[in-house]
């Protein structure tokens, strides 16, 4: 069903027109691959898994926008005033009233405010949707995380004279999504968890080599969401459930790198394939490069970590946090030092030691310029 991008058309020709680096990264953002819609790429294997369920057969699946209004995407969704989300710390601002979205749960206000399901709803019917695709929060840089990367969420609405949800509605909707991804065999448990938009809320666990991973979360949808999305929460009541695919392929496929999903080496993705255990192709050496600076105490890391994406892209392994200490005496009171491990590998070579000089050069330059940083 068709969702309108027009806003989104609009603020993407805005951002083509800047030249400043966040504009420049967020178009690079944007224009990565959605793996989830990418033939023959385990996302989209685990996707038309868990689509191809019977209970999901009459459901929507909508392709939203990946630029969304600020309020839409917090305020709507009952996140508190001081979630860590709201900030630019952890989510990439376009402009002051738009975001790149950082959860594919905003699929219900574009859901709810489509003509069909407006009739729908006005005539007391049940309605659902799926909605799949890249999301974007700014994180730390290691072999599990990435800053961009792909969710799936669906959910169900009825009237609560119809069907009044339950936490086995959770469950039951958990069981087969798991079973469908990891077989009827998989071993799994449940425990209390909490998000802004639903209550009550669980979490699923699977049982891998002997220790449990967290892998699903759903919920009923809480009745003050429904009510900023126009819906009556005294006559409709609902379940949801959303999740990050990428943790699931990694468990699937026992892979060692997240940034082995987006491999163009044919030697990697041939392998990658939901339930095969991955072989490793070859380990090349890291190179490993320190950075010391100084810098003011406001000094937001993640941002820092952009830009050595910016630079290093997928060269760079992991970046670890050596030392953070303040000196009043030798630096000032306002500031702090730091010093960071850049690890640089790539996955079908060995680097040489000149091209890591190179970029390192220019993180060293662009540490100065963008963080008003004095090197040690």
């Amino acid at each position: 069903m068709a969702v309108d991008k027009s806003e989104e058309k609009k603020i993407i020709t805005s951002l083509q027109k800047r030249h400043d680096p966040e504009a420049e990264r967020l178009r690079r953002f944007l224009a990565m691959p959605d793996l989830t819609r990418t033939p023959d790429s385990p996302m989209a294997e685990l996707v038309k898994r868990i689509a191809g369920l019977p209970r999901f057969s009459g459901f929507e699946n909508l392709n939203v926008p990946e630029i969304v209004k600020y309020d839409i995407s917090f305020d709507l969704f009952n996140f508190p005033s001081d979630h860590p989300a709201r900030k630019p710390s952890d989510t990439y601002f376009v402009d002051k009233n738009h975001v790149l979205r950082t959860h594919t749960t905003v699929m219900w206000y574009f859901h709810l405010n489509l003509p069909e399901i407006k009739s729908k709803i006005k005539k007391g019917e049940p309605v659902g949707a799926l909605s799949y695709g890249k999301v974007y929060r700014k994180d730390e840089i290691d072999r599990e995380h990435m800053n961009v990367f792909h969710q799936m969420d669906g959910w169900y609405l009825c009237r609560k004279k119809d069907h009044v949800m339950t936490i086995s509605d959770l469950k039951e909707v958990l069981i087969e999504i798991a079973r469908a991804i990891f077989g009827k065999n998989i071993k799994y448990r449940f425990n209390v968890d909490e998000f802004p938009y639903t209550d009550p809320s669980i979490e699923m666990e699977v049982q891998v080599s002997k220790r449990w991973v967290e892998i699903l979360g759903a919920g009923v949808v809480r009745p003050i969401v429904l009510k900023n999305l126009g819906i009556n929460p005294k006559e409709y009541n609902g379940w949801a459930f959303g999740f990050g695919l990428e943790r699931l392929a990694i468990i699937s496929m026992d892979l060692p790198d997240i940034r082995l999903l987006w491999s163009q080496d044919e030697r990697v993705k041939k392998q990658l394939r939901m339930g095969n255990k991955y072989k490793e192709v070859s380990k090349f050496p890291p190179i490993t490069r320190d950075i010391s600076f100084i810098v003011d105490k406001n000094f937001i890391p993640n941002n820092y970590f952009d830009l050595i994406r910016d630079l290093g892209g997928d060269l760079v392994e992991e970046v670890r946090l050596l030392d953070k200490y303040s000196n009043p005496k030798k630096f000032g009171s306002d500031k702090l030092s730091y010093t960071y491990r850049i690890i640089y590998r790539k996955g079908d070579r060995t680097l040489l030691s000149k091209e890591v000089d190179k970029i390192q050069k220019e993180i060293y330059n662009e540490t100065a310029k963008q963080f008003n940083a004095k090197l040690r």
